[in-house]
């Protein structure tokens, strides 16, 4: 089995970047501005069961040596129905939401230039053309890239308001102000949980990392990457705490949140803060959108292959990351038999030595098309109430979806031996299954019926 180290640090930035977007964000300043630094233990708690999620997906890729969606396939035919109505809806709406969000730090940051929902259009056909033409690896790398402004943003932003210490310390230890249970319930759930976890398995494969020798590997990448979103959210909770709870001050919820921190940030230290931060959200924004664009779009091909009853794969990989430096990069293989280390390894969706990188396959970038110009609609009209309904109940059963199949999977005799749940994974993923039951019914209750 490799050494971990720091050179083989990339799928779990990517996970992790793509499921932290600025409505994360948004939630844990809201937590810190109303209950101060009362509840950080509950994003911490989020951040270790985001790491036991992702870990999870990543050890059933490289223990079985099968795609997530093939071992939902083998759970019976209603995975395929439930995904199938899913990947639809979500997308049509989510790119419509991801859009609006990265467009708001670049119309804050560009007043007068154009309209917000033009910024959106570019924003969609941006992340569309980035995708398309790019492989993997350049995908990785812009995303540690922006993670990096995040992180550096965050940071500063936490240190300029002075966190208390002795209060953020305390704050580790389990606590609930009267009527904040649900609220609590949100924040351990919310932070970094999107389907983008279920495609980190196929970013492990596109690394290159295809069998159980990676897996140390695999698991150190997944904790640094969640120990990194870790540190934003303890950020912008102390900026909440700070800046908005000591002084009563209320932004609103969603992603112009944070366009009302700007504001707030102006007025107390300046424009280039407030403009620093504009850059802060707008990567966090922007990872969200690329990183869905691509990661669901690996999904929704291994989806199609699998229906079409074709060996799926997971990616078209580059060179797996041994010492010897990458060799033959996008070669495809036949799936789902892994790759050598130091070789190329690829998949399209079929097998075959003529199979193109699924990068290029036809269902990938039809999802990218259905990800960017159906929801540009969405830009222009109110929502469909119908559309909000359906959109908030397939949504809400996601996260039990993936935390209750993968413990199912991961203590069945589809995995080896050697790689089951132990005890500690199994209590976490239960509780996040329970967690996210719990949720799920609280949010398709509170839905406009």
């Amino acid at each position: 089995m490799r050494r971990a180290g720091w050179r083989y640090i990339g799928p779990g930035i990517v996970v992790a970047a793509t499921g932290v977007g600025a409505g994360d964000l948004v939630a844990t300043l809201v937590a810190g501005g109303k209950y101060g630094y009362t509840l950080l233990w509950a994003a911490v708690l989020g951040c270790l069961i985001k790491i036991s999620l992702a870990e999870a997906a990543g050890r059933w890729h490289l223990a079985t040596g099968r795609t997530l969606l093939d071992g939902w396939r083998s759970l019976g035919a209603w995975t395929t129905v439930y995904f199938a109505g899913y990947v639809g809806v979500w997308g049509f709406v989510y790119g419509a939401a991801a859009m609006s969000s990265t467009a708001l730090p670049l119309a804050a940051l560009f007043p007068g230039v154009m309209g917000l929902k033009w910024w959106a259009v570019l924003c969609g056909v941006g992340g569309l053309l980035f995708v398309w033409f790019n492989r993997y690896a350049v995908f990785e790398k812009v995303m540690t890239a922006l993670v990096g402004v995040m992180f550096l943003v965050t940071v500063y932003l936490a240190v300029r308001v002075g966190p208390r210490l002795g209060d953020l310390a305390a704050g580790l230890v389990p606590a609930l102000p009267d009527g904040s249970l649900l609220y609590t319930l949100g924040l351990v759930g919310g932070v970094g949980g999107t389907i983008t976890l279920a495609a980190y398995g196929y970013w492990v494969n596109a690394k290159g990392w295809r069998d159980t020798g990676w897996m140390r590997v695999m698991r150190f990448d997944n904790r640094v990457a969640y120990l990194t979103t870790g540190v934003f959210v303890v950020s912008m909770l102390v900026v909440g705490a700070e800046l908005l709870h000591s002084s009563g001050i209320a932004v609103a919820k969603g992603d112009r949140g944070l366009i009302d921190l700007g504001g707030v940030l102006a007025e107390r230290y300046g424009t280039v803060t407030a403009k620093l931060f504009l850059v802060g959200f707008f990567a966090a924004s922007v990872t969200s959108l690329i990183g869905v664009w691509q990661g669901v779009s690996l999904l929704f091909a291994d989806f199609v292959a699998r229906v079409r009853g074709r060996e799926g794969a997971s990616a078209a990989p580059e060179a797996a990351q041994a010492p010897g430096g990458p060799a033959g990069a996008g070669a495809p293989v036949p799936a789902p038999a892994p790759a050598p280390a130091g070789e190329g390894a690829g998949a399209a969706g079929a097998a075959g030595a003529d199979a193109v990188p699924v990068e290029r396959s036809v269902p990938f970038r039809a999802y990218l098309l259905w990800l960017t110009f159906p929801p540009m609609s969405l830009l222009f009209l109110d929502r469909p109430f119908a559309l909000v309904v359906v959109y908030g109940v397939i949504g809400a059963f996601f996260m039990p979806f993936l935390a209750l199949t993968l413990l199912w999977l991961l203590n069945s005799s589809r995995t080896p031996r050697a790689w089951r749940n132990g005890w500690l994974a199994n209590t976490m993923l239960g509780a996040a299954g329970v967690l996210f039951l719990v949720l799920c019914v609280e949010q398709v209750r509170d839905l406009p019926w």
